[in-house]
């Protein structure tokens, strides 16, 4: 079956959804790992993508970020020489209505109003100004670093803005 698309869950329109223990069918996160990298030592540069829109980002879009910022990381820099964090859980149990299609399925549907409909997927609640993957690195690889995160940013359904964190003065040098 084809997926809908994401836009049809990025505006957040209804209460929040997260009690697993109460529902049945739940598919696991697609996230594969939060932390990658060099998890043991300290950088001086931390550099972050910040959402501009409060919305919600399904984990496949999470998932599609996180590839798309390690991998230059990995060719440009190595697999030492950066951390990277996302900062953002994917809590939120997505429902889908299933309509029928064909002939008769205006029929079909009829008593289908407010249905509660099939768990699908889940997704990250964001606020606008909050933190959704935050890259630790050394300074002489802050170029690498700034592309591999707007990448990531061309995945993700908000409009983003990077902001540097820590160690602004090692750059400008």
């Amino acid at each position: 079956m084809a997926r809908k698309p994401g836009r049809m869950y990025r505006n957040i329109t209804q209460r929040s959804y997260t009690r697993r223990e109460y529902m049945g069918g739940v598919p696991g996160s697609k996230i594969v790992t939060f932390d990658i990298g060099n998890l043991k030592d300290e950088f001086p540069v931390e550099i972050s993508i910040v959402a501009k829109e409060a919305c919600q980002i399904r984990h496949s879009a999470l998932e599609a970020a996180r590839i798309a910022a390690n991998r230059p990381l990995l060719d440009g820099i190595g697999p030492n020489s950066y951390r990277l964090k996302i900062r953002v859980f994917p809590h939120e149990v997505l429902r889908e209505n299933k309509q029928a299609t064909g002939a008769g399925a205006d029929r079909v549907s009829q008593g289908m109003r407010q249905a509660f409909g099939k768990a699908i997927g889940t997704a990250a609640r964001v606020r606008a100004g909050q933190k959704l993957m935050t890259l630790s690195i050394n300074p002489g690889s802050f170029k690498v670093a700034k592309e591999s995160l707007l990448s990531a940013g061309h995945k993700l359904p908000t409009p983003i803005r990077l902001v540097v964190e820590k160690g602004q003065e090692l750059i400008l040098t």
